[in-house]
């Protein structure tokens, strides 16, 4: 499932209208012949996979100047996701790492200044091919270049403090002039490329274990947690994963966590935050319960569902329980027709009828229901949460399951996980 517009993309929006806005403003003022931009194209990058993580590899780098004028000098920019960093430095470029944002995860950038001249309709190549490291998260990454005239900056995420290379400057060679097929594979002034490691990745659930008596309200809180060693990167605006969480009999759901959607009144599907999950990083959803019914021990399920995990290798943590201990209800296990509220009736054979029924009455005791006086209840393990849930999916409270079961389609024919809008705008994330 697609995620709704968020905040900041709201707010981009407006930005864009306000600066809409000011261009109309500006129409009757006479403009100034506006100097066209070079047209810079970046080659296409070929894919690397298998490789392992600690390593290194390198990658050859191509640019092309399609315009008619030269061009006196130019800035080179790659990004790679966190998994991966520059393996060594040039003192022409400056390192620093920009901060996830919005959607869009963190990114380690090297900024390089080519301060040589590229002659038009020629094909230039890195003197050296650019070596990049994968680190012991590297999984699903990517490598990202550009080409331009103006120095980039972080954009809205914000970033480290730039850090200047040391070794030998990153430098450009004529590699000849351009054929079409190399106009056709400098395209754009941006090019990108997956890296691929060969790495796994454990995710784990924790469910909780709780104690209350009917009418009282508990918070079970379960996790999804990235035991690594490798960072996971999924598709852009979708959950990273799913959690299936099915509610235990004789409770109902006060107020779910923002993240979850109710499939029916007992079984809510819950989403991550963001596309991504770091190590040791991952998601909390707290749950109110009410107690409705004094059932004894009883138990519901948790589990993954959607996205196939070829990564995790680790079965065993895959599925969890809430146990609430909601405490035996003495008062109904008496005969028919019996509230349980003394233990007279069914206990004098003179009501009992015969002897067989007297005897099944018998258990009527008292009318006290509920068991331990113990209320509230405490969660077991987990993981520190990537992030904490923001918004509230409303319960219903009704009977009727049919609006429900709609929900339920739709959320079955998305055949993926949710993902949420809440977001923090500019946030850093640790590794």
């Amino acid at each position: 499932m697609r995620i709704p517009p968020s905040r900041s993309r709201t707010l981009r929006g407006g930005t864009a209208a306000i600066a809409a806005a000011a261009l109309v403003a500006l129409g009757a003022v006479p403009a100034l012949a506006a100097e066209a931009e070079p047209d810079l194209g970046v080659g296409t990058i070929a894919p690397v996979e298998g490789v392992q993580p600690g390593s290194s590899f390198s990658t050859p780098l191509t640019f092309l100047n399609k315009g008619t004028a030269e061009v006196p000098s130019a800035w080179v920019t790659y990004a790679v996701s966190p998994g991966l960093k520059a393996d060594e430095t040039h003192k022409n470029c400056t390192y620093y790492t920009i901060n996830s944002y919005d959607e869009m995860p963190e990114s380690n950038v090297a900024s390089c200044k080519i301060d040589q001249p590229l002659k038009p309709g020629v094909v230039y190549g890195t003197a050296k091919p650019v070596s990049v490291k994968a680190l012991g998260s590297a999984f699903r990454d990517d490598l990202r270049v550009t080409i331009g005239v103006h120095e980039p900056g972080p954009d809205d995420g914000g970033s480290s403090e730039p850090v200047p290379g040391t070794g030998d400057p990153l430098t450009l060679v004529e590699k000849g002039p351009a054929t079409d097929a190399d106009r056709k594979n400098h395209p754009e002034s941006f090019a990108r490329a997956g890296v691929t490691a060969a790495n796994t990745a454990d995710f784990a659930l924790t469910g909780a274990e709780l104690k209350g008596k009917v009418g009282e309200k508990v918070t079970a809180t379960v996790k999804f947690a990235n035991k690594g060693p490798a960072r996971v990167q999924g598709a852009l605006d979708e959950s990273v994963t799913t959690v299936d969480i099915r509610i235990p009999k004789g409770t109902s759901v006060v107020k779910p966590h923002g993240y979850c959607e109710a499939v029916t009144k007992t079984h809510y599907r819950c989403g991550t935050s963001q596309s991504w999950v770091d190590v040791n990083r991952g998601e909390s959803y707290p749950f109110v319960l009410r107690i409705d019914k004094a059932v004894g021990r009883t138990t519901g399920e948790v589990s993954f569902s959607g996205q196939e995990r070829p990564f995790d290798r680790n079965a065993e943590n895959d599925t969890a329980q809430i146990v609430v201990d909601t405490g035996k209800d003495e008062g109904t296990a008496g005969s028919s027709g019996s509230n349980g509220s003394s233990g007279s009736t069914g206990g004098s054979s003179s009501t009992g009828g015969s002897g067989s029924t007297g005897s099944t009455s018998t258990t009527g005791g008292t009318g006290s229901t509920g068991g331990s006086a113990d209320t509230g209840g405490s969660t077991t393990g987990g993981a520190t949460p990537q992030t904490t849930g923001g918004g509230n999916l409303a319960a219903t409270g009704s009977d009727s399951t049919a609006p429900l079961a709609g929900m339920a389609a739709a959320a079955v024919a998305a055949g993926g996980g949710i993902i949420w809008a809440v977001r923090r705008r500019s946030a850093a994330r640790a590794n």
